[in-house]
């Protein structure tokens, strides 16, 4: 058995639950999609209500198409501007990963020899690392934007989740994000994109876990 995150909009704040599910070994795709299904026959089970994977390996094309390996912003991947935006107390931000593939931006050495991460630099302003997943969400967020405007459709979906985040070992989480552009819908708030300022103010209002 194994537990992993969901999270969903409750009274207009961002929030996860905890499910527990019977889970697959393995590293191949198929064995990650019935777990999958496993997690979102949980969800199904205990909530009654539909969840949508968002990460390349899932079932759904809608929750792949807007994973952070797809993803693009400015013409390049989301996981690129992510890794390449990381100051360190000894090196960073790391333009060049902008051009490489989006796990070679991930795995750079860089990340474990530069010290203790500081921040995250991007267009000359420099953004903290509380709320842990400010940035990230942010940067999601408006990749969504400049692809799909503000009207990809998530109505479908209640729970959102990534078969891949483990919170052991991870922070920053797709799915949690998607959550976000869809409350900035429901609420039509996509002006707190305009300002990191703003964007903080609403992060703290809004985003609980």
């Amino acid at each position: 058995m194994a537990k992993r995150p969901a999270w969903t909009i409750r009274n207009d704040k961002i929030v996860h639950d905890d499910f527990e599910f019977e889970w697959n070994g393995g590293f191949a795709v198929s064995q990650k999609q019935k777990n999958i299904k496993n997690l979102h026959n949980a969800i199904k089970r205990i909530t009654e209500e539909e969840a949508l994977e968002i990460s390349s390996k899932g079932l759904i094309q809608r929750g792949k198409d807007i994973g952070a390996f797809s993803l693009k912003l400015n013409s390049a991947y989301l996981e690129n501007v992510f890794q390449s935006s990381k100051k360190y107390e000894q090196g960073g931000p790391f333009l060049d990963l902008l051009e490489v593939l989006p796990k070679e931006a991930k795995r750079d050495e860089r990340h474990k020899n530069s010290g203790k991460l500081v921040g995250f630099e991007k267009n000359g302003e420099i953004w903290p690392l509380e709320p842990k997943t400010l940035f990230y969400d942010y940067i999601y967020v408006t990749a969504m934007v400049e692809n799909y405007g503000y009207d990809y459709d998530l109505s479908d979906y209640d729970w959102f989740t990534d078969i891949e985040f483990n919170p052991n070992k991870s922070i920053n989480c797709q799915a949690r994000s998607a959550v976000i552009y869809k409350l900035l819908q429901i609420k039509n708030m996509f002006q707190v994109l305009e300002s990191r300022e703003k964007w903080i103010l609403f992060h703290n209002e809004f985003v609980m876990g």
